[in-house]
């Protein structure tokens, strides 16, 4: 009998150390296949120059969505290359990536677009060279953990809003101060201290994803 313990022993320990590893792989094939589905539904509604919003998964993601009691905490913005749609965002660093790989990164593999309200008459093709130009002067800049306002470094929401401003002259979004947000969650105040210390910027100004997911000068498109 004590012959036979030892193998099975060792498929017990092979199979516990084994299965986390293949519950992720199974938990990202699936986030992939939803995430291509959800993309092949929203493909031809698509324009270049559309919004996008999901609920990152990230570390931070929790506290920014506790902060602005919302549960969109990233955002990118949508330009057609060569017939593939990318994503262009503040990540580290800023850079773009393809639509599919951006939404199996979310929650789920959900996303949200959205569109300027009148994108018809206002992103000519002239429009959007300058919206793109707007971007490309970001481009391999740093992401910015602190979020400050300067152009040193960018986070995900003041990409898009500085992008538009310039392009456009529309602020999509209101700015707002740090000390505006809800920072009374522990969460929230764990990863103030983590970042800043004693030393919180409450006067720096922010543009959250939810300011710019809920703007009067964007429409949803899906």
């Amino acid at each position: 009998m004590r012959t036979y313990l030892l193998p099975v022993l060792l498929l017990i320990v092979a199979s516990l150390v084994a299965y986390p590893r293949l519950h992720r792989q199974l938990a990202r094939y699936q986030q992939t296949q939803t995430a291509q589905a959800s993309v092949a539904r929203i493909a031809p509604k698509l324009h270049n120059g559309d919004l996008i919003f999901q609920t990152s998964q990230s570390a931070q993601s929790k506290a920014i969505q506790l902060a602005t009691h919302s549960p969109y905490s990233h955002c990118g913005i949508l330009f057609q290359k060569n017939g593939e749609w990318r994503v262009f965002e503040a990540v580290q660093p800023v850079s773009e990536t393809s639509l599919t790989a951006w939404a199996a990164r979310g929650k789920d593999g959900k996303v949200v677009v959205k569109r300027l309200r009148d994108a018809k008459t206002v992103l000519t093709p002239a429009t959007l060279q300058r919206l793109k130009a707007a971007g490309e002067q970001y481009r391999g800049k740093n992401y910015d953990l602190y979020f400050g306002w300067s152009d040193d470094r960018i986070y995900c929401s003041e990409l898009l809003w500085k992008m538009y401003q310039q392009a456009t002259g529309r602020e999509i979004g209101k700015l707002q101060t740090l000390r505006e947000f809800d920072l009374g969650h522990p969460a929230v105040r764990a990863k103030l201290q983590e970042r800043y210390g004693k030393r919180i910027p409450l006067n720096e100004k922010v543009i959250s994803p939810v300011q710019m997911f809920e703007s009067q000068e964007l429409v949803t498109v899906q």
